[in-house]
């Protein structure tokens, strides 16, 4: 797609997958790409070089992202945008990257529901909301934050829906009045609970992810999901105060990263 203004395809996969997952490294990108890693690592050093990408170190690892200082950064984001939002809908899927968990591959089907149940009954004693929205897009409107009440209905032993309204601020200061609704479905049959925005009403649900047990205490979506022209994938982490839903979404006219707390 840019293989010919980034002079080969091993610097395109790099530069879309940062765009899409923010950091990366070697080995992580050699495996989810299924591509040889002495030709990435030249990339990585290309890039780095030229002043594109920067890296650090967690451990022994070498992390590479982006170089808050490079001066066509905004320039180069768009442009990436534009070439992802063009691949082929399985190309786009490889390089959604989802958070590893703690050996899920491992876990009988008895964990796996024990899992799922726990987190259904901290979604149904879910009573307030906090969130934090950002996109890298040239539209900024939806960066801010924003802290509310969520009321849940429980349609059915296997429905939720949370309807959430509170205050959404931007980064000036402006407060403006949100509501939302969300609904939550778990099929342990398929060992899933699913997530659909309710922005159309209940009968016309946008479908956001399936989550499924990555770890004794995270779901991850198990594939990333298209709609339209975005594409959709998250994680949902627990912790002893709250839930974290953490969700990306990248389209035509999007790239947003959404964060939000329950509890």
């Amino acid at each position: 797609m840019i293989e010919g203004l980034c002079g080969n395809k091993n610097v395109q996969k790099v530069l879309l997958f940062l765009f899409v997952n923010n950091k990366c490294y070697g080995t992580q990108l050699q495996r989810l790409l299924s591509a040889p890693l002495t030709p990435l690592q030249k990339a990585f050093a290309r890039l780095e070089k030229g002043g594109i990408i920067h890296s650090y170190s967690e451990g022994k690892t070498k992390i590479f992202q982006f170089n808050p200082a490079y001066p066509l950064l905004d320039e180069l984001r768009e442009l990436l945008k534009k070439a992802y939002t063009l691949l082929p809908a399985e190309e786009k899927k490889k390089y959604c990257y989802v958070e590893e968990g703690d050996g899920s591959s491992g876990m009988t089907p008895e964990k796996r529901t024990k899992i799922l149940l726990f987190f259904w009954e901290r979604l149904q004693a879910t009573h307030h909301l906090h969130f934090q929205a950002r996109t890298s897009s040239k539209e900024r409107g939806w960066d801010g934050k924003g802290l509310g009440e969520v009321a849940v209905t429980k349609e059915n032993d296997n429905v939720l829906i949370f309807h959430e309204k509170g205050k959404w601020q931007n980064p000036e200061g402006r407060e403006i009045d949100f509501t939302n609704a969300f609904r939550w479905t778990l099929d342990v049959l398929s060992g899933v609970i699913s997530l659909e925005h309710l922005r159309h009403g209940h009968s016309r649900p946008v479908f956001l992810f399936h989550l499924a047990p990555a770890s004794a205490h995270s779901l991850s979506s198990i594939d990333s999901h298209l709609c339209g022209g975005d594409i959709y994938f998250g994680q949902i982490f627990c912790d002893r105060h709250s839930l974290r839903l953490k969700w990306r979404v990248i389209g035509p006219k999007k790239n947003e990263e959404m964060d939000y707390f329950y509890r």
